[in-house]
């Protein structure tokens, strides 16, 4: 037979060799080709994942590091603080006089022992000492923490939509 342009058919008895990771080689023309065979070789895989997005820095510091957290912080400690120190330091003041000046707390004032007195006056502290609390929760922690809840918000749907 006369050798013409394509090899000869392959031989039944020998198989063929095992694929290799380089290029694919069209047959017929014997030239190194940069892509495979159109066909899959396993249909029923997925196909390949997209590429990964270049990561963008975010325009904006992440939620967690703004300095109106350390704010909220301060203020909600501030708070805390003042309550607590209002209702207990009046508390321990009657227990202190209690302890080292029972002259004081035995003697009488308008006909009442004044221990008595400040027995009593502990409801109207422990009032006051909520409505410090409550006073100091709309002046300086309320607002901050509203402003957080709307920079979430915008965060949120900043990132929804990336």
């Amino acid at each position: 037979m006369p050798a013409g342009p394509f090899p000869p058919p392959p031989d039944p008895h020998h198989p063929p060799p095992p694929y290799t990771d380089g290029p694919y080689t069209d047959p017929r023309a014997g030239v190194p080709c940069a892509a495979s065979p159109t066909h899959r070789a396993y249909p029923w895989l997925p196909p390949a994942p997209p590429p990964p997005r270049p990561h963008r820095a975010p325009r904006h510091a992440p939620l967690g590091h703004h300095g109106d957290l350390r704010r909220l912080r301060r203020a909600y400690r501030w708070q805390r603080r003042t309550a607590t120190l209002t209702a207990l330091g009046y508390f321990v003041l009657f227990l202190v006089l209690s302890a080292f000046a029972p002259s004081l707390m035995t003697g009488t004032t308008a006909g009442v022992p004044t221990g008595l007195l400040l027995a009593v006056g502990q409801v109207p502290v422990t009032w006051l000492a909520v409505a410090l609390y409550e006073a100091t929760a709309r002046r300086r922690v309320d607002p901050l923490a509203e402003l957080i809840r709307r920079q979430a918000v915008v965060d949120a749907r900043r990132e929804a939509s990336r």
